[in-house]
């Protein structure tokens, strides 16, 4: 039995890996930091381009329809790289829930372009803090007119397309697409601690809203969410891999006491824990891509599994990196602190570990 991608896609992440290695060779992400905007709207095109944003668009809405398979892989690599774009965001959330829940108008109108990358998306989900929830949706639509809060709300920031959480007059929770220009929105910029990853709060003021009309309760928008955290859990393992690589490459070529710290057991001992801890976020990963492919019965189970691996295996992944590096390992100057800041992110970003964990709990006792 085989476990791994088809051979297509095994070839397309050779092409991934060339392309993002030569874009964002060492350091490249630091420095767009420093000297540029927070997204880097030249390399977004270019994932446009090479067809990367519509892997999972059916082709008569612009895609490629290559399925989610090709997007794992893909979203895996995006979490080695760290490529300063609103891909998680546009992709995994605003794409899935047009795809999942959009009436054929609003596919058409919007799919096209994400797929061409003209537009990108947000997903407006958190009021504050607290773990995702029928129960934390406050947000209103009365009459087509939204009015509440959200915070935090990633990649706002020139995203053309913005799809909300909120509940009707009824109080009967949904999903609903909002111009992020209208009339009635106001934002604020957040300090977070991932710098590619911007977040912003946003107020609604009698906006203009248009519901999805197939996200309709709680358990949709729940299912939204599955299918996200098994994407996200492969872009933290991408990344996982990405700090373990790090962190070994460091400690073959620092020399202490006359020899390698690689040779030391104290390393030694670092570097197996996370690579057992990434490889069991694997197999938990590729358990998902399966039922995501399939759109199996034991998505839930299989997102909630993913997901707490992932968390898991990321932040330890990020945090021994840092430690294995020493005294350098905290500065500005090392790379380390970018996947220090990513793993913290992605942690939460669609509810913690103890939101999945109870997750998954509710799964085996059903």
């Amino acid at each position: 039995m085989n476990f791994d991608f088809s051979d297509d896609v095994t070839a397309m992440r050779r092409e991934v890996q060339a392309f993002l290695a030569d874009r964002l060779p060492v350091g490249a992400v630091r420095q767009f930091l420093e000297n540029g905007p927070a997204v880097d709207g030249a390399l977004w095109a270019e994932m446009a381009a090479m067809g990367w944003l519509g892997l999972t668009i059916p082709e008569e809405y612009g895609g490629s329809g290559l399925g989610h398979e090709a997007l794992c892989m893909l979203a895996e690599e995006v979490g080695a790289f760290l490529p300063p774009v609103p891909f998680a965001s546009t992709l995994y959330l605003a794409a899935e829930a047009l795809l999942g829940f959009g009436s054929d108008a609003q596919k058409a109108a919007w799919l096209p372009r994400l797929a061409d990358g003209s537009v990108t998306g947000a997903f407006a989900l958190a009021e504050g803090a607290g773990e995702p929830g029928a129960d934390g949706i406050r947000a209103l639509v009365e009459q087509g007119r939204l009015s509440g809060s959200k915070a935090p709300v990633f990649d706002l920031d020139g995203a053309g397309l913005l799809i909300v959480a909120a509940r009707d007059a009824a109080g009967q929770v949904g999903l609903y697409l909002i111009d992020p220009a209208a009339p009635g929105m106001e934002r604020r910029k957040l300090r977070t601690l991932d710098l590619a990853h911007g977040a912003w709060s946003a107020e609604f003021h009698d906006v203009a809203a248009e519901p999805l009309p197939g996200a309709v309760g709680w358990p949709a928008i729940a299912r939204l969410l599955d299918r996200a955290a098994v994407l996200f859990a492969f872009e933290q393992v991408g990344g996982g891999r990405a700090a373990l690589e790090m962190a070994t490459s460091f400690a073959m070529d620092r020399f202490a006491f006359g020899r390698p710290i690689a040779s030391m057991q104290a390393i030694k001992h670092k570097l197996a824990d996370i690579y057992v801890a990434v490889e069991l976020a694997r197999s938990n990963a590729y358990f998902g891509a399966w039922a995501l492919h399939e759109d199996a019965a034991e998505l839930p189970r299989a997102a909630a599994s993913a997901r707490i691996a992932a968390i898991d295996a990321y932040q330890l992944a990020a945090r021994e990196n840092i430690q294995t590096h020493g005294g350098m390992g905290f500065t500005w100057e090392a790379d380390c602190h970018l996947h220090y800041r990513r793993a913290a992110t992605l942690a939460g970003i669609i509810g913690g570990a103890r939101h999945w964990r109870d997750r998954l709990f509710d799964q085996l006792a059903a």
